[in-house]
């Protein structure tokens, strides 16, 4: 159940990254909250801000536990300075992101980002699990992208990556089949789990337009994402309130 003053929305002024001031949303949580967390947003060329559903989802997940959760839009998105730079200054914006949440809270972060925001942050947060105690703690992909709209991407960075770390796809995505999905989590060291959202795309949609009582229904399977992220949360991190 979500916690008592954990609905506050409120509008953050002051995190900039390098390509000037990022336009930002956090839900606050409870004062003794054990995390922050952080959510990123899918490619701003396909219309992805931090209010797209998935990442909405994502933000009521981590908030239901009665974290502070922080979205923000990348450069050249909504109302953030800057340009598109297809993956490379965006990971200036999500570190900009975990300093501010470091100052802000002073605790452990949790991160999930959809698609490409998958992509950018996973590259940012594993490049940080070297330490006894890392940054940030667990990693959440959704929707992970292989190949989308011409756009081909790179995971050998997950070899490296030891933070528990969940992967949460869709049977039908279309950019990203279930062979390819699978030989990229094989990528990633352990402890790492896989979920399977069935019979759902990318963004995590059912189209199933003849339902049997044994088919899964058309409309969306965001309930089954928010939990599958809950489920895996409190296993991994007992320390949650459940």
């Amino acid at each position: 159940m979500p916690h008592a003053g954990s609905a506050s929305l409120r509008s953050i002024d002051n995190l900039r990254s390098s390509a000037g001031r990022l336009e930002a949303l956090l839900n606050a949580g409870s004062p003794d909250a054990p995390f922050s967390a952080l959510v990123c947003h899918p490619h701003p060329l396909g219309g992805g801000t931090l209010h797209n559903k998935v990442v909405y989802h994502a933000m009521k997940a981590f908030q239901s536990f009665g974290l502070p959760v922080l979205r923000f839009n990348f450069r050249g998105a909504g109302l953030s300075e800057g340009a598109h730079d297809f993956g490379r200054g965006e990971q200036d914006d999500v570190r900009a992101a975990l300093d501010w949440l470091d100052r802000e809270f002073h605790r452990p972060i949790l991160f999930a980002g959809f698609s490409f925001g998958s992509w950018v942050g996973l590259q940012v947060c594993c490049a940080l699990c070297g330490s006894q105690a890392p940054r940030v703690s667990g990693l959440v992909a959704l929707g992970l992208p292989v190949h989308a709209e011409g756009r081909d991407y790179d995971f050998s960075f997950l070899r490296n990556c030891s933070q528990p770390k969940l992967f949460i796809s869709g049977t039908r995505d279309q950019y990203g089949p279930r062979a390819q999905i699978e030989a990229a989590v094989a990528l990633a060291s352990d402890p790492k789990e896989l979920v399977w959202i069935p019979d759902a795309d990318h963004f995590f949609v059912s189209q199933c337009e003849t339902p049997h009582p044994s088919t899964p229904r058309a409309g969306s399977k965001l309930d089954e994402v928010k939990n599958a992220i809950r489920s895996w949360a409190l296993r991994c991190f007992p320390v949650l309130p459940s």
